[in-house]
């Protein structure tokens, strides 16, 4: 371990693959009461001196909408980086339905490079049954929603991330599932043996025989187990771990069980605010169900002309900021949306314009993204918001890097898998802001609703 590590005594590192994702991983462990810091690029050991508090560093990447190739050299940094701070458990963080795909978001990738830095077998957790994710025999199940008591379906026959724009699911076993991803040795280890025992034995043994071992995930006592399993590993050396918050869940199950947490209280629910600004850059129909209840519970809902503002640009921008300014001043609740489900036909036609100016589909979310974060940060500076929402996990990553966010924390608990944070930022004129940074499967229909109540 490292001075720094020692220093500050680091439980957890962590790199997630969205914005939205990496949220989710910083209200785990802060709720189970490690005090965590998240930031938009790996911080050196002078940015940690800033904040001695903290036990758990993330950062918030972009790798789920980027090439294998941007990932080798900007992943593998990262990690590099991640691995000097000494934490002792370095996860990169996916998303919890294990979308990704050989050309973009590719999680096979990430596992190599992890092995490689790390030089060890990469453990692979997605289940986290708070947010609804199932893994049974190596294969992945979720429910439709992670609100409610929505059916669960075998995640290649999930009714969103089986038709996701970018990255479906077409395969259930996460086993095949990365074999078109890596040539890397992929074992799974099920809960009978999890449970058995010999379990640390036989885990230890796929361990020694596979480059990256699945871990069966779906109830208390595999969550437990889970736990236990990766805390002993990265007792004997420092482990990198690939999978969604149920890595977080697990490990704060077992550390709360065996008496280490919570280290500090969890932060408490922030209370309401009067008015909000929520952009959506989601097309699943969780989003769209919760624009539908915004807009019949009083939000002013609008469509972003999504082909203007990639064929206009600036000036698309600079139109759209003033008008949302205007609109601030008329209605307590906005909601602007890039789409409305996932057979919204203004997303043929985003991606129709985008391709007259020479880019893909791949390049939706960067280019959405970025304006709307710039359009929503001039929103706030002039007319001093302090709480907004940010939908959709690929756009609102590049969203927040362009609102030039240095980092987050988290401000209170909201629903599952979408805290209130904190922003910290040198511009003075967004440092404070309370963000919501929603995936397109979190919260149910009252979503927008329940940030401006802010419980």
């Amino acid at each position: 371990m490292t001075d720094t590590g020692k220093k500050q005594n680091l439980l957890l590192s962590f790199y997630g693959d969205d914005f939205t994702g990496s949220t989710d991983a910083l209200e785990s462990v802060t709720m189970a009461g490690i005090p965590a810091m998240l930031f938009l690029e790996p911080p050196s050991h002078d940015d940690l001196k800033a904040y001695p508090h903290i036990r758990a560093v993330g950062v918030a990447g972009t790798s789920r909408s980027q090439s294998p190739a941007w990932m080798e050299t900007h992943l593998a940094e990262s990690f590099a980086k991640l691995k000097a701070l000494g934490a002792p458990i370095c996860h990169y963080k996916t998303c919890s339905t294990f979308d990704s795909a050989p050309t973009i978001g590719n999680i096979g990738k990430a596992i190599e490079l992890g092995h490689d830095i790390f030089d060890a077998t990469v453990p692979v957790i997605v289940g986290v049954t708070r947010l609804k994710r199932y893994v049974v025999f190596s294969n992945l199940f979720a429910a439709a929603s992670v609100a409610g008591d929505s059916e669960a379906f075998r995640i290649d026959r999930h009714p969103t991330m089986s038709k996701h724009p970018s990255t479906p699911m077409n395969e259930s076993d996460l086993r095949a599932h990365l074999t078109l991803q890596t040539n890397r040795k992929i074992e799974g280890i099920d809960f009978r043996r999890m449970l058995a025992e010999d379990a640390s034995e036989a885990f230890a043994k796929l361990c020694d025989e596979n480059d990256a071992v699945i871990l069966d995930t779906f109830d208390d006592a595999t969550t437990y187990k889970t736990g236990q399993l990766l805390h002993e590993r990265s007792q004997i050396k420092p482990t990198f771990v690939v999978g969604s918050s149920g890595v977080e869940y697990a490990l704060a199950d077992y550390l709360t069980k065996e008496g280490t947490l919570p280290l500090v209280e969890p932060p408490l629910p922030r209370g309401a605010v009067d008015r909000t600004i929520a952009i959506c850059g989601s097309c699943s129909p969780t989003t769209d169900k919760q624009i539908a209840w915004a807009e019949a519970n009083g939000f002013f809902v609008k469509a972003i002309d999504t082909v203007a503002l990639v064929e206009k640009g600036e000036e698309e921008e600079k139109r759209l900021a003033e008008e949302l300014v205007q609109l601030s001043s008329e209605h307590k609740g906005i909601v602007l949306h890039t789409a409305r489900g996932p057979n919204d036909p203004q997303i043929a036609a985003t991606r129709a314009a985008l391709e007259r100016k020479g880019l893909t589909a791949a390049d939706s979310s960067p280019v959405m993204g970025s304006s709307t974060g710039r359009i929503l940060k001039h929103a706030i500076k002039a007319t001093g918001l302090t709480r907004t929402i940010l939908a959709g996990g690929d756009s609102s990553s590049h969203a927040v890097s362009a609102m030039g966010i240095k980092n987050l924390e988290v401000a209170g608990p909201l629903v599952p898998g979408a805290p209130l944070c904190r922003v910290h930022s040198v511009d003075s004129a967004i440092d404070g802001t309370e963000i919501s940074l929603k995936g397109g499967q979190v919260g149910e229909d009252n979503f927008f609703g329940r940030v401006m109540s802010g419980k």
